[in-house]
């Protein structure tokens, strides 16, 4: 072995037919822990600013695909027009961003969390629809950020993730108790 190969981690995956690999520098981890953080405190920042000060999703819901021809128009003048949505929206947009940003600057439940930021991002891209300048916008890029995250199992570099999974229960480790905790941690 090499001196160049001994700060290198492999990856594969295997999708349908098809397998991808490659060497991974260890020192991408500290981009993967700077990736979680950064849209950790995005989140728990915009969060926080929407719980604190005055936020309402109804107009946002009802004005935002009218234009541009967004494919899902439709579905976001339903949601902007229907009154228990927007409640919804006013409470599950706010607090949903403060709790992925927290999960992600800790990094506990990390996969989950990252689930959910990339869910809303896709959300925010379809409701900032603009290909102007083609398919690819900040909230399209965020959600490949958060895809990222959780592919990477992030929690478990810094994060609280690593002591999650070997908290013991009955003599075991949870994630061994309970094996579908690995898709919801990391």
């Amino acid at each position: 072995m090499s001196t160049l190969d001994s700060g290198m981690n492999q990856l594969e995956s295997k999708v349908g037919g098809l397998t991808v690999g490659g060497k991974v520098h260890s020192l991408s981890a500290w981009f993967v822990v700077a990736l979680r953080l950064m849209m950790g405190y995005a989140f728990a920042y915009s969060g926080f600013t929407k719980i604190t000060g005055e936020f309402g999703a109804g107009g946002y819901l009802a004005n935002v695909a009218a234009t541009n021809g967004n494919p899902l128009a439709g579905m976001f003048a339903w949601m902007g027009s229907t009154p228990w949505f927007v409640e919804f929206a006013n409470v599950a947009v706010p607090w949903g961003e403060l709790f992925i940003g927290l999960g992600l600057l800790v990094g506990a439940i990390v996969r989950l969390a990252a689930f959910f930021g990339a869910l809303m991002m896709a959300m925010f891209y379809f409701g900032n629809w603009d290909i102007a300048h083609g398919f690819i916008n900040g909230d399209f890029a965020y959600m490949l950020v958060f895809l990222a995250v959780g592919a990477f199992a992030a929690g478990r570099i810094l994060g609280l993730d690593q002591y999650i999974e070997q908290y013991e229960v009955g003599g075991q480790a949870l994630v061994e108790r309970y094996p579908v905790l690995e898709y919801v941690l990391g």
